[in-house]
């Protein structure tokens, strides 16, 4: 599966959509758990700052704007060469 975060491409290890409930009204939320490389690290921290999405799940044939209901990461560091970190990143639709 490839999910789309405004340009930014992402193959994660697994994701869950799901719909949720708010004030009577249906919203995706997408969870996503995937690799971050040293190499691929800013590019990935830049767009997940903007706080801002366009979502696109082509396999689900879903396409919503959203923002950052949860995310997290194995490590504080992915300057150092070589590293990869283990992100958790939960979308929900606005």
């Amino acid at each position: 599966n490839t999910i789309w975060i405004n340009e930014l491409k992402i193959n994660p290890d697994s994701v869950d959509v799901s719909k949720v409930e708010v004030n009577g009204k249906a919203l995706t939320v997408v969870k996503l758990d995937f690799k971050v490389t040293h190499e691929d690290y800013h590019d990935v921290t830049v767009e997940l700052y903007k706080n801002d999405f366009l979502v696109k799940v082509p396999s689900e044939r879903l396409e919503f704007h959203a923002e950052i209901q949860h995310y997290s990461t194995s490590v504080t560091n992915l300057y150092e060469e070589n590293a990869v970190g283990d992100f958790s990143l939960t979308l929900i639709e606005k």
